[in-house]
């Protein structure tokens, strides 16, 4: 049977890279991603030059009205997903006197909301099956906060407790919840950042990559995983 995969915000970055590592045999990838159309399609097409299955899916997580329609269509087409990773994400930083009410509730809804939106339509499905897992994409900021990040911090935050509580709902169905927490990773949202800062702050001296990161998510939506739910696993090169 072919298990279906879902990966929010896949079009590039960790997303992608978390996208091309769970493509198998086995396993029709779905590239969720909001605006990014090119750069969503070269994903599925890098995937299917491989030999294995892949297609995009259009959506904005942060539309729980958009999430609704598009993934119960799906349920009805396909029965729905058999692993969900939660990805999409999106930074607003400013010092928290001086933050917008915009930055404040598009950073809130996009990763906490997104993580409801997504999720709420697709649980039932796979307590049917009785077999599934969800990882859902946090970060070390919602461990340790950041400056100028209290809205990103606190979404992320609230993803890792929503984790834990519906990782205890759905242990007994056969239903693996982890988080995954990346540190410094090379993508577009720490190109800002000094390298400087990234080795003086990671006891590893250097930033992760994305594939790194993909491979403890492959990890976690293995069969290998099975007696593991409730985690956050930080992928930090050391930062505690």
């Amino acid at each position: 049977m072919t298990k279906h995969v879902l990966v929010t915000g896949a079009s590039r970055g960790i997303g992608a890279a978390i996208a091309r590592t769970l493509a198998a045999a086995d396993r029709h990838i779905w590239i969720n991603y909001r605006s990014s159309t090119v750069e969503a399609e070269a994903v599925a097409e890098s995937i299917q030059k491989r030999g294995w299955e892949a297609s995009t899916m259009q959506f904005d997580v942060s539309d729980r009205e958009a999430c609704a329609a598009i993934l119960t269509d799906f349920i009805e087409k396909y029965g729905g997903f058999d692993i969900v990773v939660n990805n999409a994400g999106i930074t607003a930083d400013a010092p928290f006197p001086g933050m917008e009410d915009e930055q404040w509730d598009s950073v809130i809804q996009t990763s906490l909301g997104g993580f409801y939106n997504v999720c709420r339509p697709l649980v039932m499905p796979m307590i049917r099956k009785r077999w599934g897992r969800i990882v859902n994409m946090t970060s070390i900021a919602a461990l340790h906060g950041n400056r100028g990040q209290s809205n990103y911090a606190a979404a992320k935050a609230g993803v890792i407790g929503a984790t834990k509580s519906l990782a205890r709902e759905l242990a007994s169905r056969g239903i693996c919840v982890n988080a995954v927490a990346p540190g410094f990773i090379d993508t577009e949202m720490t190109e800002q950042i000094s390298r400087d800062l990234i080795r003086q702050s990671v006891p590893m001296g250097r930033a992760g990559t994305v594939q790194e990161v993909a491979n403890v998510v492959e990890f976690l939506c293995s069969d290998g995983a099975s007696y593991v739910t409730g985690e956050v696993i930080n992928v930090s090169g050391g930062i505690i």
